[in-house]
């Protein structure tokens, strides 16, 4: 590809139809024709001796090369736009697309008060939440592969603080919450308001590790005390691990703040843990190239609004032992 003879708009077309994945929808963002579209992705294949995107019944899916140079065209794409576009953002008339990535049960607290907001005014922003799959995003949003993780980053957290404001990313808080053990209703240590530490070891377990890891939080906790639990399912999906233990005799640890949107609350009874965890500080992470686009500080903003609206005083409230989790926030 020869880089001084190409049509920059072509990368613009191409980042869109990367968000949409429909030549259609995307034509619609760009107020271009489809076949105009069609036609710019035509030349940019031409341009890079490569195939970008393969036709399907509902769209089109790109390649491995287009998802290898997605990341750095959104780069560019982001920096042109706020070199050029630098006045404030308009919501309701300025069109943005945004990448976020995070656990889903982060998702299951935020999105929905965070959609209701974007609704309310009228926003023309479309977001495309992804599974976070990493302790440590900030590769993907050096990248461009994101633009804001959002989750529970305590190593990422420690390494910015010990940078001093030297690293390339940033964390904003946004709510503080606990790990529970939860299990169904009528689980047999369901009857009792404690869970001791033995019962707890005895019993099987469903581990949730988005990350991969086969040692999270909860077992370096039993180690620490010459303890250990026994895992029989991994998963990387909390939603799937409320319905293993609602259906079974697993026990499960989540944050508090999923359980009762977990859509199976009403089946599960949350106890304290019997021994100690870290908190779970939820917050977005975002790279600081971004500091001065209005569109990704509109966005950050609202984030930070549906996180207050749900956590007033930034934390959960405690639970008593013996409240079950359908009675529970």
């Amino acid at each position: 590809m020869n880089f001084r003879t190409l049509d920059l708009n072509l990368l613009r077309v191409f980042d869109i139809v990367m968000v949409e994945r429909n030549v259609t929808r995307a034509a619609a963002r760009l107020s271009m024709s489809q076949p105009a579209v069609s036609n710019a992705l035509r030349r940019l294949r031409e341009a890079t001796g490569e195939d970008l995107f393969v036709p399907g019944s509902s769209g089109v899916t790109p390649t491995a090369h287009a998802e290898s140079l997605w990341p750095a065209v959104r780069v560019a794409m982001n920096g042109l736009r706020e070199v050029f576009d630098p006045q404030a953002f308009d919501p309701r008339h300025n069109a943005r697309s945004f990448t976020l990535v995070m656990a889903d049960a982060t998702a299951a607290v935020l999105v929905p008060r965070l959609l209701e907001t974007l609704e309310q005014e009228s926003a023309r922003v479309d977001l495309r939440v992804e599974p976070l799959a990493t302790r440590d995003p900030r590769v993907q949003l050096e990248r461009g592969a994101a633009d804001m993780a959002l989750g529970f980053f305590p190593d990422v957290a420690r390494a910015l603080a010990a940078a001093a404001g030297r690293d390339e990313c940033r964390i904003d808080a946004l709510y503080t919450c606990d790990y529970v053990c939860v299990m169904r209703r009528d689980h047999p240590l369901a009857r009792r308001d404690t869970l001791q530490l033995d019962d707890y070891c005895d019993a099987r377990h469903v581990r949730v590790s988005f990350a991969g890891r086969n040692h999270g939080f909860v077992d370096e906790a039993l180690a620490a005390l010459g303890r250990e639990r026994r895992v029989v399912l991994t998963i990387s999906h909390f939603a799937t691990a409320a319905q293993a233990v609602q259906r079974s005799d697993l026990l499960t640890v989540f944050p508090r703040s999923y359980v009762p949107v977990s859509g199976v609350a009403a089946d599960l009874v949350m106890r304290p843990l019997p021994f100690t965890v870290p908190r779970i500080d939820v917050g977005v992470l975002w790279h600081r190239r971004h500091e001065r686009d209005p569109a990704h500080r509109w966005l950050r903003e609202h984030v930070a609004r549906a996180a207050t609206a749900l956590f007033p005083h930034g934390t959960t409230l405690p639970v008593p032992a013996a409240e079950p989790a359908a009675q529970s926030v």
